[in-house]
């Protein structure tokens, strides 16, 4: 049997082999990362490195990321807008370390941030142009706009039946609801809410879920609002998934979308009608109802106007016949000169209607006389 040494010989060995192979090279590689672990405080990340080829694992190793570099991913982030977290892929700057006492790790000296926007921007894109491409008739491309048949519904011209899609207990569902309950018009809507998660691997699925669940009562409801809070940019990956994006563009009730990021749009925004945030969303439906109330009384100002003018004119007219009414009075047709013939008490306009011997009554505007036809004669 040969002698043994100590395990400290052992990695001794190792760490001097990796050292003379190694020394003062760096290496660019291309990674997932995984069980990711930040610690702020002290400004240290410790996370694996993996090749994946579908399921399967091709190579796994730690890494982690020193004092020195630990803003490398704070620039990240803030570069892409996007949370340095696990199934993140990306291009890093890498520099082997084995030492005695914690093995074989990765020094991560530098993000290639460009390659992962080139990435996100990439799947962004084939969605979107998959999108447009296979549904034709509900989704088109113009001039850099996206019109679809959810984004084209006309808005009732007052909105109280609400379905609200958002996660229970979240800063999006409460500041939806507080703006709507404390509008300061007093108006009121009746919301149903459709609770669910809406971040995560599966949150598309459960969104077109409840989403199946309105359609299924579309009677009811005017506009779907479909709200969340802020957050990094991997928590919106949901809202860029295509199935859920194609059933937003085709829902038949008008969808709004505050999904809580004031930087980016998210494809599912595209596809329907996009206030950014769930309290902007809120304050688009009361402005719709108080624009109608706008509306309705400058209506009510027009016909009250023209109820006016119409009055006026009638009070005129009214006037104007009164006037001719006493001028065609019998009184005042005497007060002329002219003088009223009667027989027993009827008018005679004519000549034609009196006889010889035929007793008539003049009358004039200070009395009557009364006389007998003695001769007529015709015209």
């Amino acid at each position: 049997m040969q002698q043994a040494i100590k395990l400290s010989q052992l990695t001794a060995e190792i760490q001097e082999t990796f050292e003379e192979r190694f020394a003062g090279e760096t290496f660019w590689i291309e990674a997932e990362a995984s069980d990711v672990k930040k610690y702020t405080t002290n400004r240290r990340c410790y996370l694996k490195l993996i090749e994946r080829e579908g399921r399967n694992t091709l190579a796994e190793i730690r890494a982690v990321f020193w004092a020195n570099n630990y803003g490398q991913i704070e620039n990240f982030e803030t570069h892409t807008r996007q949370a340095f977290a696990d199934g993140i892929s990306i291009t890093c700057l890498v520099r082997v370390r084995f030492h005695s006492q914690y093995g074989l790790n990765l020094d991560v000296l530098q993000i290639d941030v460009a390659y992962t926007l080139g990435t996100i921007e990439l799947e962004r894109q084939q969605t979107l142009e998959r999108l447009v491409k296979e549904n034709p008739n509900s989704i088109r491309l113009t001039d850099g706009v996206y019109y679809t048949y959810n984004n084209h519904l006309p808005i009732p011209l007052v909105v109280q039946k609400i379905a609200l899609v958002t996660a229970p207990n979240s800063d999006g569902q409460r500041d939806f609801l507080q703006e709507l309950e404390n509008n300061k018009h007093g108006y009121s809507f009746y919301i149903t809410q459709f609770l669910t998660q809406v971040q995560g691997d599966n949150a598309h699925e459960m969104i077109m879920a409840q989403l199946e669940l309105i359609e299924q009562q579309n009677e009811s409801f005017d506009v779907i609002a479909i709200v969340r809070g802020g957050g990094s940019q991997t928590d919106f990956k949901p809202f860029e998934d295509y199935g859920l994006a194609k059933v937003i563009a085709e829902f038949p009730i008008p969808i709004y979308t505050g999904i809580g990021h004031d930087r980016n749009t998210s494809i599912a925004d595209l596809m329907a009608r996009e206030y950014k945030t769930p309290t902007k969303v809120a304050a688009v439906i009361i402005e719709n109802n108080f624009e109608f109330e706008n509306r309705i009384m400058e209506v009510k100002e027009y016909l009250l106007k023209k109820t006016d003018q119409l009055l006026e004119r009638a009070a005129h007219r009214l006037d104007a016949m009164k006037r001719l009414v006493r001028a065609s009075s019998p009184e005042a047709i005497l007060r002329k000169g002219f003088a009223m013939v009667t027989i027993n008490h009827t008018i005679i306009t004519k000549a034609s209607q009196l006889t010889t011997e035929a007793e008539i009554k003049c009358e004039f505007i200070d009395g009557s006389i009364y006389s007998t036809i003695t001769k007529t004669t015709r015209k």
